[in-house]
């Protein structure tokens, strides 16, 4: 792809003088980058090695608070140091800030130098590691849906959250008019991606005024879910360049539509898809029936990677395409989980539960650790749901509530087993304080901490 850098690539632009700033980034809790800006000759020259941050960064809320009660950094542990190790394949160049590259970076214990195993891509990296050891690899492409609003970050944040103004005046699903208006701040995007090396395939108006969707075409896992985090923060950062604002709040507003992150999946062996069966009905293979499975069984579980703050589940409602129910059906976008390209070679699931606050690492490990768990189980999928799913008494609810998705979290054994009960654990009291927050808080809350950072 155009924009991907080889370290000696790096090194002759730092030379001419074409890139003197290289961004050291790693994903948080949240999924936001966090890191440094380094001089890019010492860069290339030291730090490229290593580099460092403080162990709060993943241990922190969506304000940087410092919450009590993590086991992994404390005011008791007197908050060390972290190790930032970049991983140079991902060295890209940042097209949208001058003389600008980028790296991300993988956490790894200050002392003993082994992966932190809380921190989001490793999280990740673990169920990738599982998957291979059955002989798959993981295919993975998510929908990336936000809002763009007439006015700034600043002004908003100003005008204390309210009398926002989005981009368009009327629902612009498709709608070629109304997104050419918005091309001011949508081709720079969709451009300075590609010319970042991601394989943008499209945007698109969604089904609300000022609602957007970028799609990123599938890549192996890992990917994926850097290129979410990458264009996540794109869209902001462009947005902001043009006078503008753009939220991943999954409901700004409870008289419109929220915005969601599909995630599609499918597993592949030596090079083949291993979800497609010619001979099988709908194309999909008993592999694809195990894991769907597991997907759609242990949905209560990890329902809070889905969906990890109050405001997610104001998003779950009839009628607005945000599913209710943990069932799958053919084509039917009412259903939390969609089978996608039935009889063909590009078979998939679609999960449609995630918002579009999830952080992708964290969404996307533990829906491969129940596909897993339903490959390893062999587990048989139930028939698919057909019609209106809202309307399906007999299916399974997904949590309404940021406590209720806790509580699933905090009992699980299955993703104690995948992920690790430490892990578990971290992400629990995660959640506990999302709630404890809310709780002793008014009205006003949730727009106002989660507009721009979430």
């Amino acid at each position: 792809m155009p924009g991907l850098l080889s370290f000696d690539d790096l090194k002759s632009k730092v030379k001419d003088g074409s890139i003197d700033t290289v961004l050291t980034c790693f994903p948080d809790m949240q999924g936001r980058l966090m890191g440094k800006r380094f001089h890019a000759v010492n860069f290339v020259e030291t730090s490229f090695k290593e580099t460092h941050c403080c162990n709060y960064l993943l241990a922190t809320d969506l304000e940087m608070a410092t919450p009590d009660g993590y086991a992994a950094s404390s005011w008791e542990g007197g908050y060390g140091d972290y190790v930032m190790a970049p991983d140079l394949t991902t060295l890209r160049v940042v097209p949208w800030l001058e003389g600008t590259a980028m790296v991300l970076c993988d956490i790894l214990d200050h002392h003993t130098h082994a992966p932190v195993p809380h921190a989001p891509r490793q999280v990740l990296k673990r169920q990738i590691e599982r998957l291979k050891a059955l002989g798959y690899d993981a295919m993975m492409a998510t929908e990336l849906e936000f809002f763009l609003f007439e006015q700034s970050f600043d002004d908003i944040r100003k005008g204390g959250f309210r009398d926002l103004i989005p981009i368009s005046g009327y629902n612009e699903d498709y709608h070629i008019l109304q997104t050419t208006k918005e091309e001011g701040v949508m081709r720079p995007i969709r451009n300075n991606l590609f010319a970042a090396g991601l394989p943008i395939e499209n945007s698109k108006g969604e089904a609300e005024a000022g609602q957007e969707e970028l799609n990123i075409r599938y890549a192996d896992a890992l990917d994926c879910a850097d290129h979410h985090t990458i264009a996540k923060n794109a869209i902001k950062e462009i947005a902001w360049q043009k006078g503008h604002a753009a939220t991943f709040l999954p409901k700004w507003d409870h008289t419109k539509v929220g915005s969601s992150s599909h995630v599609h999946q499918s597993l592949w062996k030596d090079g083949e898809p291993a979800f497609y069966d010619a001979d099988a009905d709908l194309g999909k293979s008993t592999l694809m029936d195990h894991y769907m499975a597991g997907l759609i069984t242990y949905a209560p579980d990890y329902t809070f990677f889905l969906a990890p703050y109050i405001n997610s589940y104001k998003r779950f409602a009839k009628g607005t395409f945000a599913p209710t129910k943990t069932v799958w059906s053919v084509d039917n976008r009412t259903a939390g989980f969609r089978l996608c390209g039935d009889g063909t070679k590009g078979v998939r699931v679609e999960c449609r539960i995630g918002g579009s606050d999830l952080n992708p690492y964290l969404a996307q490990a533990a829906m491969l650790a129940a596909g897993v768990k339903g490959i390893e189980g062999k587990m048989t999928l139930a028939p698919p749901t057909t019609g209106d799913v809202y309307d399906a008494d007999d299916a399974q609810d997904i949590p309404q509530t940021l406590r209720a998705a806790t509580e699933t979290l905090r009992n699980s054994a299955f993703l104690k087993e995948a992920f690790g009960e430490d892990v578990v654990a971290h992400y629990t009291r995660c959640a506990e304080w999302e709630q404890e927050e809310y709780d002793r808080v008014v009205t006003d809350w949730e727009i106002a901490r989660g507009f721009e950072r979430a």
